[in-house]
């Protein structure tokens, strides 16, 4: 079994190599949070947080937005690419179960993913700790970032499956994958903060608005990490969601976890259907 997904595992690293899938996403990933470092750093004086930390509270907004597109860009050819190009039949005449074949999927594109993370991210904290301006505990921050947002990916990696098994064009699964990102990252807040508005009595505030919070594995991903930092009350905004929140921000990664396991078993079910 181990063997089996491990195959399939490394074709989609192979892949992600030689469509430049790496590096286009590494350079992504470099180029915005280097800007973000170099320009956008220049509150940490003022406010005396760290450079690093006021960094990584930029780069926690930034991810909400590009590791999600990112991840449903690799993803949403997982199943209809296969079936587009033909050689879904050829793989399911293979002695490898569909989820085992999607397990395997998962485990490139988490691989190759969670590699631009590392060297993109990376290559901005190397940086800082080179000019003298990071910290050992900056380093921790930004450790913490990259590993949140990995598993913020395979939570977007997981809808792409579920996206790209619900259809047959690989057409459909790309504008599919383009509405999901823009309802979950973008329009989901904009509800969430027209809904605020409107409730005056409270009650949305105090019973709905702390589950539609962890509902959304983008709005957990970035009330963990700002809450987890320091100077959150400073930089990022979040000190004051999260003490107000009637669980600590910690359960936010569980609920990334649950709405991966979620995505997964659905795509895993729609795979089983698919008759090649």
């Amino acid at each position: 079994m181990l063997t089996r997904i491990l195959a399939v595992a490394g074709q989609e690293m192979r892949i992600g190599l030689r469509n430049r899938w790496i590096v286009l996403a590494t350079l992504i990933l470099a180029a915005f949070s280097l800007a973000l470092a170099l320009l956008g750093s220049a509150p940490a004086g003022t406010l005396g947080v760290n450079r690093m930390t006021i960094t990584v509270a930029s780069l926690a907004s930034l991810s909400v937005y590009l590791v999600p597109l990112i991840a449903l860009l690799l993803a949403f050819d997982a199943v209809a690419g296969e079936i587009d190009r033909g050689t879904l039949l050829l793989i399911f005449s293979c002695p490898i179960s569909r989820m085992e074949f999607l397990v395997g999927k998962g485990l490139g594109h988490f691989a190759v993913l969670t590699l631009s993370l590392v060297i993109g991210y990376g290559v901005t904290a190397g940086l800082l700790m080179a000019v003298g301006t990071g910290s050992s505990a900056g380093l921790v921050d930004f450790v913490r970032l990259i590993a949140t947002s990995a598993f913020l990916g395979l939570a977007f990696l997981a809808v792409g499956y579920v996206l790209s098994a619900a259809v047959r064009q690989v057409s459909t699964a790309a504008a599919l994958a383009i509405v999901a990102w823009l309802v979950l990252v973008v329009l989901y807040d904009l509800a969430l903060l027209g809904a605020l508005v409107a409730d005056t009595e409270g009650t949305f505030a105090t019973r709905i608005f702390p589950l539609a919070i962890l509902a959304n594995p983008a709005d957990a991903f970035r009330l963990f990490n700002l809450a987890a930092l320091g100077a959150s009350d400073l930089v990022g905004g979040m000190a004051g969601v999260s003490d107000a929140l009637p669980f600590p921000p910690e359960a936010a990664l569980a609920a990334i976890a649950a709405f991966t396991l979620a995505a997964f078993g659905i795509a895993v079910a729609l795979v089983r259907r698919i008759t090649p």
